[in-house]
């Protein structure tokens, strides 16, 4: 098992990483079941979650004298939503949580989002514990206290910084995953590499198919390679005031336009939206002269490897270029005509670019959806 600490002055906590630590929650989260005493424990799970993995975590607290109240989250993006938010939330308020209390989030990066978002909010702010049980939740979105719902407008407009009190990143959750729902989050593990670390790019495209054939050394020390990475930059720009933080959004801003465009739906998955969103990201910086075409055919063909999507133009969109630019203009960063892109100067490293026009980029895109 391996520790990472996530510093942040007085809200400083753990990941742990490793298998079997889902039998052991009672163990390792011990500080905060003991202040429910006969209470049952809230615990909130997506359907998928609570159907493969709820016996396990139910027998890991029943060995410890405790039970759990469960919440059941429909799978998918679309429970980040302010129905789903006021169901919890009243949820919550009708078992009588306390603001010393921890909710316990079971699952993905959706279940992820939404139950931090809830605790950010409930009471001015209650505790909670991440159990990620996917590998995107597990490399990414259950550490940084980045918490969100979605909204008509575009994907985690509504939304807070609230970091979780631990996070246990279970490895041997991950065997219980599609391999489409694994190759999600390897395009989020690429991505560390392509920002910032290229020989451990290098390395995850070397080692695609054992992170995807479930090698449990191989995943637990890509996961806490990924994770120690995250810390460093959270503990340094927690709230993206800098721009240390805005790089992890690598793959990102053409990545949701792309998830708009697909209306948050099934048909493109968090992760493939980032894959695509990468390889536009790295075209883009070639077509702006700030890396060879042959760098961005690199990151292309890793993907394509590891079988995730790499060209826009087999989603057959029925939209154009300027069409996916205007979702962007929805960003969270955006201004009135430019939105700041992360683009490439290299294989591992990064930077903001804050002078590309959406009119720039609607061309690109009309390009790239009627080449390759």
């Amino acid at each position: 098992m391996a520790v990472v600490n996530v510093a942040l002055a007085g809200r400083s906590y753990e990941v742990l990483v490793g298998s079997g630590l889902l039998g052991r929650v009672h163990c390792e989260a011990y500080s905060f079941l003991e202040p429910y005493g006969h209470r049952s424990i809230p615990v909130v799970a997506d359907a998928n979650a609570k159907r493969l993995l709820g016996e396990h975590l139910q027998a890991s607290f029943r060995s410890a004298g405790l039970s759990i109240d469960w919440y059941e989250v429909p799978s998918g993006e679309g429970s980040k939503s302010w129905a789903e938010l006021e169901k919890l939330t009243d949820w919550l308020l009708d078992r009588g949580i306390t603001r010393s209390d921890h909710v316990f989030a079971l699952g993905g990066g959706v279940v992820g989002d939404l139950v931090g978002f809830a605790c950010s909010i409930l009471k001015r702010g209650c505790g909670f514990v991440q159990l990620p049980t996917t590998l995107l939740a597990q490399v990414d979105s259950s550490v940084g206290g980045k918490t969100a719902i979605n909204a008509s407008a575009g994907k985690n407009l509504i939304g807070a910084f609230h970091q979780p009190s631990l996070v246990l990143a279970d490895t041997a959750c991950l065997a219980s995953l599609p391999i489409r729902e694994m190759r999600a989050g390897l395009a989020e593990v690429f991505k560390y590499g392509v920002l910032g670390d290229a020989e451990f790019f290098a390395r995850v495209d070397a080692e695609s198919n054992a992170i995807l054939s479930h090698d449990n050394d191989v995943l637990e020390s890509v996961i806490t390679h990924c994770v120690g990475m995250k810390a460093r930059i959270v503990a340094e720009d927690e709230r993206e005031t800098k721009d240390a933080r805005a790089l992890l959004n690598l793959g990102h801003t053409f990545g949701h336009a792309l998830e708009a465009e697909t209306g948050f739906s099934d048909a493109l998955l968090h992760g493939e939206a980032v894959s695509l969103g990468m390889v536009l990201a790295a075209r883009f910086s070639a077509r702006r002269g700030l890396i060879g075409q042959s760098d961005a055919e690199r990151v292309t063909h890793a993907l394509a490897r590891a079988g995730l999507p790499t060209e826009i133009a087999a989603l057959g969109l029925e939209c154009d270029g300027a069409t996916l630019a205007d979702h962007m203009r929805n960003d969270k960063k955006a201004e009135a005509t430019t939105v700041p892109f992360i683009l490439l100067r290299a294989i591992g490293e990064a930077y903001v670019a804050r002078d590309v026009e959406l009119t720039e980029v609607g061309a690109f895109l009309d390009e790239q959806l009627q080449a390759h």
